[in-house]
């Protein structure tokens, strides 16, 4: 897509054809990438604090670097909010409250919660957002899935948990709970905003050179997501 500026003006978005001409398309697509960029900004503000918790300096340099990551994809996300002709701080604010809630409901209790938070949490926010990229436009499939990028911590996080739990299997118990709560938060905290913003809920009927996801589309959706989840958990040396 390009945009057309007026001499005195603001950028305005050039007509769009195909699933982009549908009004009720792009503002689903504006309401899925301003929940994805407040996502990526909560998580920054969640990793800077994180990072207070960190036993080592060179852990805490590892938080840091994550949260400069998931900063870095804001950019190129609110770039295509603009593009479609919203504004994107204005996009933003229907999903501040819903996310700050599942930030307030997850609060890790120690550096160890926090390091499952990151890895599990936020992938199963990313295997969502990926989920619906493949129902989406390409130019702004693109952008979602360049903004999911791992942001290189997995590893980081494994080597940690890992070896914490190798010292106290008890730790094991705890963070395995933590990681069902953190799924069963996921959840509810989807389910809310898809109910609360119609266009995100209308995003999965289809339309006009977009394809529909029915009900069975849907329920293999989520047994997918549950199943990489599950291999997260397997992967920290935890029972999902």
């Amino acid at each position: 897509m390009t945009a057309s500026r007026d001499a005195d003006g603001p950028v305005e978005p050039a007509p769009e054809t195909g699933a982009l001409a549908d009004p009720a398309y792009r503002e689903a697509v504006v309401d899925l990438l301003a929940a994805i960029t407040y996502g990526e900004i909560s998580a920054f503000d969640r990793l800077a604090e994180d990072s207070l918790l960190a036993p080592t300096l060179e852990d805490k340099l590892a938080v840091a670097r994550m949260a400069a990551v998931e900063l870095g994809h804001v950019d190129l996300l609110q770039a295509r909010i603009a593009e479609l002709g919203a504004d994107p701080h204005a996009a933003l604010a229907p999903f501040r409250a819903a996310v700050d809630r599942f930030h307030e409901h997850t609060a890790p209790a120690d550096w160890w919660e926090s390091l499952v938070k990151a890895y599990v949490g936020d992938g199963l926010a990313a295997d969502f957002y990926r989920e619906i990229a493949a129902y989406l436009d390409p130019r702004t499939r693109d952008v979602v899935i360049a903004s999911l990028a791992d942001t290189g911590h997995s590893d980081f996080v494994v080597d940690r948990v890992q070896a914490a739990i190798a010292e106290d299997h008890r730790l094991g118990g705890r963070l395995a709970l933590w990681g069902r709560r953190l799924m069963g938060e996921a959840l509810t905290q989807a389910q809310r905003v898809a109910a609360e913003r119609d266009a995100l809920t209308a995003l999965l009927a289809g339309g006009v050179d977009r394809p529909a996801l029915d009900l069975a589309a849907i329920g293999r959706m989520f047994a997918r997501i549950t199943e990489l989840h599950a291999e997260r958990m397997a992967k920290l040396g935890l029972d999902s």
